[in-house]
């Protein structure tokens, strides 16, 4: 090979679409030969142990998930045959993490950052998990950008300084993340605590009912009595320069104390269609559903009562997938969702253990029977109850497991499309951000602005215009406004050569706040 910066994977062939997983069609669904992807989410999900990769900081509690047995003023069922959500009033027992994404595990809880919000539930047909963050939107929609993406979001490999020019350095090549960056540098780049934040799963999944048919889903979860609170910048510097597990003693202390957080879960629905009247894919995740055309719809309420036991055994060890759903749950062709799927799995077995799931955190309360066995740290044998202890396959006709029966019509769709390589037809990268910012009142853009110049003052100028020319794509005004901005900086003398406004910066990106639900 004769340019020796060609990109390759780790046999030395070249990749010629880093971009792209590959699909059936540009809308559906992925293959289990991506070889590359595959070969290259698998080695990020083994690059540190034993935290996280990413998530590595969190606070964790136990709870219940109540059902109102409806969706709006309609019966679950006809939706959905999830036994879960079936009768009002029905409790399942939860354990939910919450956490921030770039930060090490003892990194401030101020920092500027999405928050993860992860429920498992353990219902009587097995785990169920949603896994999701605090924004309902992210900043890619294909998961062969994700190892990249986190790798410029963290510090330098070089000296571990965090480096806010590689991150904008990789933004200015994804504009389909200009939303995502819109929220994350406004005053919702920091919730107050985890008490007082939103969640989402972002991602499209999809309910089934008893018929086998299909709705598109988007999951949310709206703090009830608690509300919602996010930080100015101000605020944020003066907790973290006395507390920097301000986040984390928040939540202990008040269930602690008898003050139950709660949430209401809401779902949008759409028809399991291309819907070609919207001006972008609804299984794009960088994207809003408009709640006045698809209205957020509650199906129960989720209250966290009880504090962990034990950090380690319980926060630490508890292990989440998005592959993890129960019948009447089940995927759409989110590219991004797909991805996360082998990636979470594959990432609790390097990081807790082939039996992670033997844990009494992740053991479903269900019954368990497997002809799984063996491997690293294997304590007991998930057997039937009258199982041939000789037999670990199946079919047996010696006494071993059997499979269920189906409880309702399988979803089968339907797909004629080419396996290609290609993003999806309707991107529409900007429409949403500027809607977003307009939306925004003057506190906030303000916040936004200055947040975006602070941490681009420091960046090569072809990376400023790169981004100035999203944000005009995506409003006028945007784009004017951190123009200017980066003008004054300049002339002010807070060009990126000086150390002064890179420390500034780095604190900017890392910090944010304000106070509003409106999202």
């Amino acid at each position: 090979m004769d340019n020796q910066n060609t990109l390759t994977n780790r046999q030395g062939h070249p990749i010629t679409d880093n971009q792209n997983v590959r699909t059936v069609g540009d809308r559906g669904p992925t293959t289990l030969e991506n070889y590359d992807f595959l070969e290259k989410i698998s080695h990020f999900d083994r690059e540190r142990v034993p935290d996280r990769v990413v998530h590595a900081r969190g606070a964790g509690a136990h709870g219940y998930f109540e059902a109102y047995g409806k969706v709006g003023e309609e019966p679950i069922a006809k939706y959905t045959r999830a036994k879960l959500f079936q009768e009002a009033g029905k409790q399942t027992p939860v354990f939910v993490r919450f956490s921030t994404v770039v930060g090490g595990g003892h990194s401030p809880e101020t920092l500027r950052d999405p928050r993860g919000f992860a429920v498992k539930f353990y219902t009587e047909d097995g785990n169920w998990d949603l896994v999701g963050n605090n924004l309902k939107i992210f900043f890619i929609r294909d998961p062969m950008k994700f190892p990249d993406m986190v790798h410029s979001f963290k510090p330098d490999p070089v000296n571990n300084l965090p480096d806010p020019e590689r991150m904008m350095d990789f933004l200015s090549g994804t504009p389909e993340a200009t939303h995502m960056v819109t929220f994350l540098f406004s005053p919702w780049g920091i919730p107050a605590n985890y008490r007082q934040m939103q969640g989402s799963g972002v991602n499209t999944y999809k309910w089934v009912n008893q018929d086998g048919q299909a709705m598109l889903i988007k999951y949310h979860w709206e703090p009830l009595k608690q509300g919602i609170k996010n930080l100015l910048q101000r605020e944020a510097n003066q907790i973290q320069s006395g507390n920097y597990n301000h986040a984390t003693q928040d939540l202990y202390e008040a269930i602690a104390q008898g003050d139950y957080p709660e949430w209401e879960l809401c779902v949008q629905m759409m028809t399991d269609d291309e819907h070609p009247e919207l001006d972008f894919d609804p299984l794009d995740p960088t994207k809003l559903w408009d709640p006045k055309q698809f209205p957020f719809l509650p199906v129960g309420k989720m209250v966290l009562n009880k504090n962990a036991d034990n950090y380690f055994a319980e926060v630490e060890q508890v292990a989440f997938g998005t592959g993890v759903l129960v019948d009447g749950l089940d995927f759409s062709d989110d590219k991004l969702l797909q991805g996360r799927t082998f990636s979470y799995s594959d990432t609790q077995r390097h990081r807790v253990g082939t039996n992670y799931l033997q844990l009494p955190i992740n053991a479903p309360k269900n019954h368990v029977a497997t002809n799984q066995r063996d491997g690293q740290m294997e304590y007991k044998v998930d057997a039937g109850p009258n199982q041939n202890p000789h037999v670990n396959y199946e079919p047996s006709t010696l006494g071993g497991l059997q499979e269920a029966a189906q409880s309702g019509k399988e979803h089968a769709p339907h797909y004629d499309a080419s396996l290609v390589r290609q993003k999806l037809a309707r991107t529409n990268d900007f429409a949403q951000a500027g809607a977003t910012y307009r939306a925004f009142d003057d506190v906030e853009r303000g916040e936004l602005v200055a947040n975006l110049v602070d941490a681009l003052s420091i960046c090569k100028p072809h990376i400023q215009s790169k981004m100035v020319e999203y944000f005009t794509q995506a409003d006028p005004d945007y784009g004017k406004r951190v123009k200017e901005g980066l003008e004054n900086a300049k002339r002010t003398g807070q060009e990126h050569t000086s150390t002064a406004a890179a420390d500034q910066a780095k604190k900017q990106l890392e910090h944010m706040g304000h106070t509003s639900d409106r999202y």
